[in-house]
């Protein structure tokens, strides 16, 4: 079973399992540098750039962002600049598919005036004219004419990446919604999400000090089950606890939680938007403002349950882990911060189990059984509008018609908010997921599957209900 997609990933993973390591061990992370760079760039492998030296100059800004990045720049997702210049220019390029032809259709294509023809009849494109309309594209015969988009680009749906001055990525924050897309698909990892692991370690390592651990609150995403699969999801759970976590609680309650809630305002306002995921807030609120006063004024489940913690136990710690970038984003907001402490990803709960030399194989089955069918549904597309839709059966709502429409990935959510936001869209309700899958295709994950794994349909299964009964449950934690 493959742990990382690709061998980016498997280099961010190291980098967050020694920073972990050093930190356990109550290191200063930076004085250990010398150390860390070895163990992720190992002198008598062959460089993965141009030299070791370059390497290690990487993984120094990798070990910057995983304890936490600089203080002066407060984004979750950042650009490595010297990670960042193998990519040539992007843009609509002349590929040596040129034939030199006589007809030069590309140049009397052009309305700028773009398009040179050398001495050997081949064209080229003058980027100081060029406005990448592609006509010149259409208009070879050869489709000799390419447009090239660096990965980040292409991957970045809302357009928050361009080529910077000194050719390197640049984001803009305006546009960026956190989703973490750039990171995945970026084939040299210059684009990193920051990490908050040694926070989360220094925050076990106090309450065992202080012997106070029961105050060290996992609350996990439902999609949990979608990765790990070399051991069983009880291990798992299991594992987190010999972390240093006292209790380890689904975030599908709080799913339970949100729809009940959502059912409720639907029906009074007629017409929603989800908030559960908050990259999909995020692109409402810079590209669609008028269409923020329909945005649910619910919590995501992450910070419902966190809030339902923290009012019964105020001093205690509360992690997110999940398979989101965006989380991270989340919990520095005003409405959230005062009930979630951290998010990590899966990617770095992996590399936060090898840090302490965790094997999951080799754990005792815990049960963890505390939510209902439908609050774990909320990790796969579709599931916030069946929850949705059940809860309003529950609440014997059959004079109200629910008619929802279901959008994975920030380009159907696009065309979907593009028709509500003209008042032409049928539906009264839109479940937006910026990542195609739904939580399941989260970009924090170490590992992706094209189908949803038999793992995650057995924890559906496995639910304890498959109503949704923990609307007004109280969760006893200690």
């Amino acid at each position: 079973m493959k742990l990382f997609d690709n061998r980016v990933q498997e280099t961010k993973y190291k980098v967050l399992r020694e920073v972990a390591v050093q930190t356990w061990k109550g290191n200063d992370v930076f004085a250990e540098f010398n150390e860390i760079a070895r163990n992720v760039i190992p002198k008598d492998e062959p460089p993965q750039r141009c030299c070791i030296y370059k390497d290690r100059a990487v993984v120094a800004e990798r070990v910057r962002l995983a304890v936490g990045g600089s203080k002066n720049n407060d984004h979750v997702v950042q650009v490595i600049d010297i990670a960042c210049d193998e990519c040539p220019e992007a843009g609509y390029v002349v590929t040596d598919l040129c034939r030199g032809c006589l007809a030069h259709s590309c140049v009397q294509s052009c309305k700028r005036n773009a398009i040179i023809i050398d001495k050997h009849q081949h064209a080229h494109i003058d980027k100081s004219k060029c406005v990448e309309c592609g006509r010149c594209a259409s208009a070879c015969q050869y489709s000799a004419i390419h447009n090239f988009q660096r990965p980040c680009e292409r991957a970045c749906k809302v357009h928050a990446i361009s080529m910077g001055p000194g050719g390197e990525a640049s984001i803009d924050y305006e546009k960026c919604i956190d989703c973490g897309a750039c990171v995945y698909h970026c084939p040299f990892g210059a684009t990193v999400d920051v990490s908050s692991i040694v926070s989360v370690i220094k925050e076990i390592q106090k309450a065992e000090v202080e012997l106070h651990k029961d105050r060290m609150i996992a609350i996990v995403a439902p999609s949990i089950a979608s990765q790990f699969l070399y051991a069983s999801l009880g291990q798992v759970i299991t594992g987190i606890k010999k972390l240093g976590f006292s209790q380890v609680l689904e975030v599908a309650v709080g799913a339970e939680m949100v729809a009940y809630k959502e059912a409720l305002e639907l029906k009074e306002k007629g017409f929603l938007t989800s908030s559960c995921c908050p990259a999909f807030v995020s692109y409402i609120k810079s590209k669609f403002p008028d269409m923020v006063e329909h945005i649910s004024s619910n919590l995501s489940p992450m910070a419902e349950l966190a809030k339902h913690v923290k009012e019964e136990h105020p001093d205690a710690v509360i992690v997110f882990i999940g398979p989101c970038i965006a989380k991270k984003a989340e919990v520095k907001l005003e409405s959230v911060k005062k009930y979630v402490d951290y998010a990590i990803t899966f990617e770095e709960l992996q590399a936060l189990f090898d840090s302490k030399d965790i094997i999951l194989k080799k754990q005792e089955w815990t049960d963890w059984n505390q939510a209902s069918y439908y609050g774990r549904m909320f990790a796969r597309t579709g599931g916030v509008a069946g929850a949705v839709e059940q809860m309003l059966k529950e609440l014997k709502m059959d004079d109200f018609k629910f008619d929802p429409l279901v959008c994975d990935g920030i380009e159907k959510c696009r065309t979907a908010l593009l028709k509500a936001s003209k008042g032409v869209l049928p539906n009264n309700f839109i479940e937006g997921m910026a990542c195609v899958g739904g939580c399941i295709g989260g970009h924090g994950n170490p590992a992706r599957h094209e189908d949803t794994p038999e793992e995650m349909k057995d924890h559906l299964e496995g639910a304890c209900t498959e109503m949704l009964p923990n609307v007004h449950k109280h969760i006893n934690i200690y």
